[in-house]
């Protein structure tokens, strides 16, 4: 399993652009998009959440808070209208 501080490179990784999603749909697409990672076998994955007004941004945080398989997340570093998130594969 790799850690989040050791993500550099985010390009490789499998990405979902939420912008344009309103919360319900975005909370929809998010667990959907974890569960099809999780089954791929991918640990880390990049979720597009855009700056904005937050509220995207916020129904991010609070899905991947709620979501069993996801062990850690953080705002990507260089971009803070992404997010990375660290899935349990276990």
């Amino acid at each position: 399993m790799r850690n989040l501080e050791d993500v550099i490179f985010i390009d490789n990784l499998p990405t979902i652009d939420l912008h344009g999603y309103d919360r319900d749909y975005a909370r929809i697409a998010i667990n959907e998009f974890i569960k099809d990672n999780k089954k791929m076998g991918n640990n880390i994955i990049v979720i597009i959440h855009g700056r904005g007004t937050g509220v995207i941004k916020n129904i991010t945080m609070e899905t991947l808070k709620n979501n069993k398989n996801v062990l850690d997340y953080k705002i990507y570093y260089n971009n803070t209208g992404m997010t990375l998130a660290l899935i349990d594969l276990e």
